[in-house]
């Protein structure tokens, strides 16, 4: 094999180029494009040396960019030719095919020649349903094949020889017609548009489909008894020089994932969650859908997108405005300013962390695009050549200076005004609810919640208090079920016992479930070794002997946090109304407020997990 230095310098330079070009694209995904880069280096520098395809998986929640990045990546790299995106999926509605061989040959991919493939949603190809039990499959059965060793068998001997056997008795037809001196024969020396089309893709022929047309209907039955006797058609494709990539999205992996609606979670909190999850994760949750035969054939590259930290959505936010003031300018000769409490009013309505990009993008049009349109033909009608837009958060109004002119627009944004829709006695009871929950979090555990909240983006008024990742033991779920407890008992504290509300339902039925794990399940009381939630027939005991120690475990904890909670009531009253009048708290203003009432607190970062000291416990 002879090696082009040359050609290989120039594709390096290509990929080099690809790789700058697609971190400018996109956010927070520097790492993700690093390693792809690196994965496909052989591929597109060296294919001839391949056995077999490389196969890359990109896993993560929805709206990251996973299929908008392999999809700019190819239309860089000038694939667009030999690029098929394929949905495989378990229904019949997905599409005509049957088979991913017939995908890539009706894409003309078939010519064993370096092509890419992205396999999308593939979730959605479960081979295992939710119980454990395995799902019929009639369609891309292939698929497997493919990512084995990259070769597919090819199915159609049945269809050239049905072609051949039609033409041959058409063929004939025609000769006895003609010795019965008939004329209008159906004769047609030429192949139509559909056999054109499948005879390119039976036979792997490189002649475009308007030159096949051309050949003439006897020229064609000669050129396939000649390639049956090469014997080559029937044989398998090779489609070792293939780019495989699959991309999904793991709910099971991606616990965050059902959290859509969240607006008010802090996006460095879901960041810190998906930074931890590992192939190790990825591989668990694709052995709930998929069996194990087929996850091995998933190979071991898996690139796990992260949800996109504050400081992420902050750059993309920015790097939408600035294509707006540049377009501005290109289109209107018109420079464009915005202020930073434009940018603020974006983020607080178009961030939902689990959503990735794509709210912000429909957030920025419906904010900046829409209004700005107003300010441009106003400054157009007058000749202006600068607009200026800012917010005020207090007025709810955008305003826009419009050469010397000012224009103001009432605006309130979507998610703004569900906020402010909270009334203010909901947010006072919530707020110390939250509160009840976040003392008895720094109690028991010595360090701030991540986030506290009072006022949320929901129709009904609602709050929270983030905690950090806490590894259980026997005296940490004693601490959880009393900060559970604690949100209830806080109102009855503050409020008194008739004015409690029902919020704390939720809170209890957690509290109640760890009490019974920790008597029944993990055997931490002494009275009760045995494991008494066992579901089997032959081995379940009776659950209701320990019942009697459940309700004593919860009256002794919820007494407990009653008097924590008292010893501390100037810092819960005054943190209440902090939390009431802003509606939210960060760990730095939590602990401030902690310190100044002598609770000595620490901030730990999102991605804490509070575990014992267990090394200098052995080592001790």
């Amino acid at each position: 094999m002879i090696i082009d230095k040359e050609e290989i310098r120039k594709k390096k330079k290509k990929l080099d180029d690809c790789k700058a070009y697609l971190k400018k694209e996109f956010i927070g995904i520097d790492k993700i494009i690093d390693d792809i880069m690196e994965y496909i280096q052989i591929w597109y520098l060296m294919p001839e040396i391949l056995t077999r395809p490389v196969v890359i998986n990109l896993w993560g929640m929805t709206g990251v960019g996973k299929t908008d990045l392999v999809r700019k990546m190819v239309r860089f790299l000038d694939f667009q030719n030999r690029f098929v995106e394929i949905e495989l999926s378990n229904s019949d509605e997905t599409s005509w095919s049957k088979s991913v061989s017939d995908i890539l040959q009706s894409n003309g991919l078939s010519d064993e020649k370096p092509s890419i493939a992205l396999f999308d949603e593939i979730q959605r190809f479960n081979t295992i349903d939710p119980d454990g039990m395995p799902v019929p499959q009639t369609k891309f059965t292939d698929f497997w094949e493919l990512l084995s060793d990259g070769r597919l068998s090819k199915r159609e001997r049945e269809d050239l020889e049905h072609y051949l056997f039609s033409y041959l008795f058409r063929k004939k037809e025609n000769d006895r017609r003609k010795l019965n001196g008939e004329t209008e024969l159906d004769e047609n020396p030429y192949l139509n548009l559909w056999d054109a089309k499948e005879l390119k893709k039976y036979l792997s022929m490189d002649d475009d489909v308007m030159s096949i047309i051309e050949m003439k209907e006897e020229d064609m039955i000669k050129l396939i008894r000649k390639k049956q006797k090469e014997k080559k058609i029937y044989e398998p494709v090779d489609y070792s020089k293939m780019l495989i990539i699959i991309s999904g999205n793991l709910d099971e992996a991606f616990q965050m994932s059902k959290e859509t609606s969240e607006a008010d979670v802090d996006a460095n909190i879901y960041h810190a969650f998906t930074k931890k999850i590992t192939i190790v994760d990825i591989k668990n949750a694709l052995a709930r859908k998929f069996r194990p035969e087929q996850v091995a054939r998933f190979g071991n590259i898996h690139l796990i997108y992260f949800s996109l930290k504050t400081e992420d959505f902050h750059k993309l936010i920015q790097r939408e405005i600035n294509n707006l003031k540049h377009k501005t300018k290109n289109k209107f000769g018109i420079s464009l300013k915005t202020s930073k409490a434009i940018n603020e009013l974006i983020y607080r309505n178009g961030v939902f962390p689990v959503q990735g990009v794509r709210p912000v993008f429909s957030s920025v049009v419906d904010i900046l695009d829409t209004n700005l349109s107003k300010f441009l033909f106003e400054a157009i009608i007058h000749e202006d050549n600068s607009i200026e837009i800012d917010y005020l958060q207090d007025k709810k109004i955008i305003i826009g200076k419009v050469g010397s002119r000012t224009i103001e627009i009432p605006y309130l944004g979507r998610i703004d005004s569900i906020r402010q829709a909270n009334q203010q006695d909901a947010v006072a009871n919530i707020s110390v609810h939250e509160c009840g929950h976040a003392i008895s979090y720094m109690l028991y555990t010595g360090f701030a919640p991540l986030q506290l909240k009072s006022k949320v983006a929901s129709s009904y008024a609602a709050g929270f208090t983030f905690p950090h990742q806490i590894h259980d033991t026997k005296g940490s779920l004693l601490d959880r079920i009393k900060i559970y407890l604690a949100g209830g008992i806080a109102e009855e504290i503050i409020f008194g016992d008739q004015h409690a509300s029902i919020g704390r339902s939720h809170d209890r039925e957690q509290a109640t479930g760890l009490a019974i794990d920790f008597i029944r399940k993990y055997g931490f009381e002494k009275d009760y070794q045995a494991t008494y939630n066992l579901e089997d027939y032959a081995h379940r005991m009776q659950q209701h002997i320990t019942d009697e120690r459940v309700e004593k475990l919860m009256q002794d904890l919820v007494q407990k946090t009653r008097e924590d909670l008292i010893l501390h009531l100037d810092l819960l009253k005054n943190m209440s109304k902090t939390l009431s009048e802003k509606g939210s708290m960060s760990p730095k203003e939590i602990y401030d407020i902690a310190i100044k009432h002598q609770l000595v607190v620490s901030i730990k970062e999102e991605g804490y997990l509070h575990i014992i000291n267990y090394h200098d416990l052995l080592n001790s």
